[in-house]
C-alpha cells in the first residue's frame, strides 16, 4: 500500500472532502493535502499514530461485520436444516385416522383454476369437493385446493389429520421457513398457516401424482365444467 492509499484509508469522508478542496485551492498533490489535513486532526499525537489507530478501528469493524454475516448465515442454515428435518418427520410418520387429499389445476397456466379436495374420516366419513377457484397459476390453484380441504376438515371437526398433495412447490412452501416463501404465494401461505393453527395435529406430505388421482379427477372435473360453461356462453 502506497502513502496515498494509506492516508485515504485513514481519512474520514469529511477529511477527504476537505483535502480535495485544499489540493485544488493550493494546486498541490492530493497526498500532500491529505497529510496536512490529517496532521491537523492528529494534533500532538502525530500523524503515524492517528493512521495506525484508525486502521485498527476499521479492521475491528470489518471483523465485527464479518461475524454478523457469519452468524446470520449460520442462523439461516440452521433454520433450513430444521425445516428439512421437520419435513422428513412429516413425510415418514404414520397416517392419522383423518386423511385428506388436494389438487389444483390452471388451464392455461396461468388461467382459470379448478380445485379438488377429498376428506376421509375414521367412521367412513367421505367428502369430495370440486369447484372453480378464480384465475391464477397452477401453484395458486394447488394452494386454494389445500385451503378448501383444511376449511372442510375444520367444518367436520377433524382431529389429527394427514394431508396429501402432489405439489412439491406448495408442500415445501408450507413446511419451509417463511423467509423462503415465494412472494406471490405468501398471502395464500398465510391463510394455510392460520388454518393449520386451528388444526394443530395436521401434517402435510408430498405424494407422486399417480397416488393423487382422486383429487386430480375432482380438480379436472371443475376445469372441464368451466370450459363447457365458456363454450355454452360463446355459442349462445
Amino acid at each position: 500500500m502506497n502513502d496515498l492509499d494509506r492516508l485515504q484509508g485513514a481519512a474520514s469522508k469529511t477529511e477527504l472532502a476537505a483535502s480535495r478542496k485544499l489540493a485544488l485551492r493550493n494546486k498541490i498533490p492530493l497526498e500532500d493535502a491529505l497529510r496536512a489535513t490529517l496532521e491537523q486532526s492528529a494534533g500532538d499525537a502525530g500523524l503515524d499514530r492517528l493512521v495506525t489507530e484508525r486502521a485498527a478501528l476499521r479492521a475491528a469493524e470489518a471483523a465485527r461485520a464479518l461475524a454478523r454475516r457469519t452468524a446470520r448465515d449460520a442462523a439461516r442454515e440452521a433454520a433450513r436444516l430444521a425445516a428439512l428435518a421437520l419435513r422428513r418427520v412429516r413425510q415418514e410418520g404414520l397416517p392419522t385416522a383423518w386423511r385428506g387429499w388436494f389438487d389444483g389445476s390452471a388451464k392455461p397456466n396461468p388461467g382459470r383454476c379448478g380445485i379438488g379436495a377429498r376428506l376421509l374420516g375414521p367412521n367412513g366419513e367421505t367428502v369430495e369437493l370440486s369447484q372453480a377457484a378464480g384465475y391464477g397459476n397452477s401453484s395458486e390453484a394447488e394452494y386454494r385446493a389445500l385451503i378448501l380441504l383444511l376449511e372442510t376438515a375444520l367444518a367436520h371437526g377433524a382431529g389429527p389429520l394427514t394431508v396429501y398433495g402432489d405439489s412439491q412447490v406448495v408442500i415445501d412452501d408450507v413446511n419451509g421457513p417463511c423467509a423462503d416463501s415465494a412472494f406471490v404465494l405468501r398471502p395464500l401461505r398465510a391463510q394455510v398457516q392460520a388454518l393449520l393453527a386451528r388444526l394443530p395435529a395436521t401434517t402435510l406430505r408430498w405424494i407422486p401424482r399417480h397416488k393423487n388421482l382422486e383429487a386430480d379427477a375432482l380438480s379436472q372435473r371443475a376445469t372441464s365444467a368451466m370450459t363447457e360453461e365458456c363454450n355454452d356462453a360463446t355459442t349462445s
